[in-house]
């Protein structure tokens, strides 16, 4: 049962059905839309993508999604899945653009990250972005993943990065404690 999580900022549910509207308009929005998969579908497959969050992950407990709220606001989807380009678990995260610019990327991949790690005891996690989307590249690099291949697609080059528990940033990194 994939938990509810929070962050200093966001809420991270399970999806409801009454969050299917919102869910697609994030999908159709060929802003965020074009960095997620094979890029943009119509809104009849996003519509049976949402349903398939019900039928095919959560009635199978296979992997964790969630709706993700600022204030309150639906604002974007998030998941931490197995698969098999990685060979292991991968980040996906999407963020509608009035979110953008914010931190809130970061806040939401990060707080995934160590789910990760800390419930779910994964050594290491994966994301792949397609090449031009130097946004989430740099904000993946800011929190410790980094860049271990690329995967030449016909659509393009996707990058492929991983973060281990030992790849936080330093800030980020639990101190020593202790004396001499």
């Amino acid at each position: 049962m994939t938990p509810t999580l929070r962050t200093a900022r966001l809420l991270l549910t399970p999806y409801v059905p009454a969050d299917e509207d919102d869910f697609v308009a994030l999908f159709q929005d060929s802003r965020v839309s074009r960095w997620m998969g094979d890029g943009p579908e119509s809104e009849a497959e996003d519509r049976a993508m949402f349903g398939r969050v019900f039928t095919k992950v959560y009635a199978l407990n296979r992997f964790d999604v969630w709706a993700v709220r600022l204030d309150g606001a639906f604002v974007g989807h998030a998941e931490i899945k197995p698969a098999k380009v990685v060979e292991g678990w991968e980040l996906v995260y999407a963020l509608a653009e009035s979110a953008w610019g914010q931190g809130l990327g970061t806040e939401l991949a990060e707080a995934i990250v160590d789910y990760g790690f800390a419930e779910l005891g994964l050594a290491e996690v994966h994301a792949t972005v397609a090449e031009p989307n130097v946004a989430s590249i740099g904000l993946l690099k800011k929190i410790g993943f980094r860049h271990v291949r690329d995967i030449e697609e016909d659509g393009g080059t996707v990058v492929v990065l991983t973060r281990t528990k030992a790849d936080a940033p330093d800030d980020q990194r639990p101190s020593a404690s202790g004396g001499a």
